[in-house]
C-alpha cells in the first residue's frame, strides 16, 4: 500500500487555569473512573473508540502487557456513559516531574457529535491537574499534554484549543496506508 503523509500536533496546558471546561450535554451522561484494572475492558474501549481511526499501537499487546500498563500508578481511566452504555473514555498517564499526558481520549462513533466529547475532555484534564490527590507519591502536575494527528476526528484538534490546550510541536511523517481495523475487522468500510 501505498504512504500518506500523517501530521501530528502535540498541545499542552502548563496551568489548571488554562482550562476551559465545556457545559454538560444533555441527557443522563456520567463520567466514572474504571478503579479495577481490566485489560479486557480497556482493550474494548480502545478498540471500539479508535477502530475508525487507525489506533493500532496496542491491538497487539498481550494481556500481561496490558495488564501491567493499567497497574502503573497513577495510570487512569475516565469513561463516559450515555444512559449506561459506555460512550468513550479519557486515559492519564503520568510522566516524569509532574508531567501528566492524556494518553487517549475519544468516543465510540455511535457516540460522536452530541457534545459528549468536550465535556469528557474537560473532565479528563481536571483529572489530570488533580491526579496527585488521589496517588500519594506521584508529584503535583505541573503540565497536562496529549497529541492528535491527521487520522484523528475532524473536530479534535477544535476541541482541544476551545478546553484551553495549546500547540507547541508539529510533526509531519510518511506512514503506510492500512485498512481501519475496527473493533472488529471489517467493522468500518474502508
Amino acid at each position: 500500500m501505498p504512504n500518506i503523509p500523517v501530521t501530528t500536533w502535540s498541545l499542552e496546558q502548563t496551568a489548571p487555569t488554562d482550562l476551559l471546561p465545556a457545559e454538560p450535554p444533555e441527557g443522563d451522561v456520567r463520567i466514572r473512573r474504571a478503579e479495577v484494572p481490566s485489560p479486557e475492558f480497556s482493550r474494548y474501549l480502545y478498540a471500539s473508540v479508535g477502530g475508525d481511526i487507525h489506533w493500532i499501537d496496542r491491538l497487539s499487546w498481550t494481556y500481561a502487557q496490558w495488564r501491567e500498563h493499567l497497574e502503573r500508578p497513577g495510570v487512569e481511566t475516565w469513561v463516559a456513559y450515555d444512559r449506561g452504555t459506555p460512550a468513550g473514555y479519557v486515559e492519564l498517564a503520568p510522566q516524569d516531574d509532574g508531567v501528566v499526558e492524556i494518553a487517549y481520549f475519544g468516543l465510540i462513533p455511535a457516540f460522536r457529535g452530541r457534545r459528549i466529547g468536550g465535556h469528557l475532555l474537560s473532565y479528563g484534564a481536571a483529572r489530570a491537574w488533580d491526579l496527585a490527590d488521589r496517588w500519594p507519591g506521584l508529584t503535583d502536575t505541573k503540565r497536562v499534554w496529549l497529541h492528535t494527528c491527521s487520522k484523528d476526528g475532524e473536530h479534535a484538534m477544535g476541541n482541544y484549543q476551545r478546553r484551553g490546550f495549546q500547540l507547541f510541536d508539529t510533526k509531519v511523517e510518511e506512514e503506510a496506508k492500512a485498512p481501519t481495523p475496527g473493533p472488529w475487522p471489517g467493522a468500518y468500510p474502508a
